[in-house]
Order: structure tokens, then sequence, then C-alpha cells
């Protein structure tokens, strides 16, 4: 019995180290899902700015001379 009880406290041992070490890789990888948003949302700014970028559309450009 008193092996039985043993082992059970070094699996539960085991356990609380595991489920420690997979805590703080989720914590890890929700502060970088984080940042990335960030900067997701940053670079949307950015392109939606360049969309009023003073350049002719396509269809208001002339054609080139040699055409």
């Amino acid at each position: 019995m008193s092996d039985r009880a043993t082992e059970l406290e070094t699996r539960v041992a085991f356990q609380d180290k595991t489920i420690q070490e997979l805590n703080e890789v989720v914590t890890r990888q929700q502060g970088e899902i984080d940042r990335l948003v960030r900067d997701m949302e940053a670079l949307k700014v950015q392109v939606r700015s360049l969309s009023s970028y003073p350049v002719a559309s396509r269809d208001d450009e002339t054609p080139p001379p040699h055409y």
C-alpha cells in the first residue's frame, strides 16, 4: 500500500510540473499572439493610408505614346 501511495504522489508531482510548464508555454504564446495582432492592426492602418496615395488609378491613366 505504501508503494502505491508513493507512486501516486510521484505521478501527481510530475503532473503538477507538466501543468506548470504547459501554462508557461500558453502564456508566452498568448503574448506573441497579442503582439502579432497589434502589429497586424498597425499594418492595416499603413495600408489604408497608402490607398490615398496620389497616384492615378489605372482607368484614369492615358496609354503610353507607343500605343
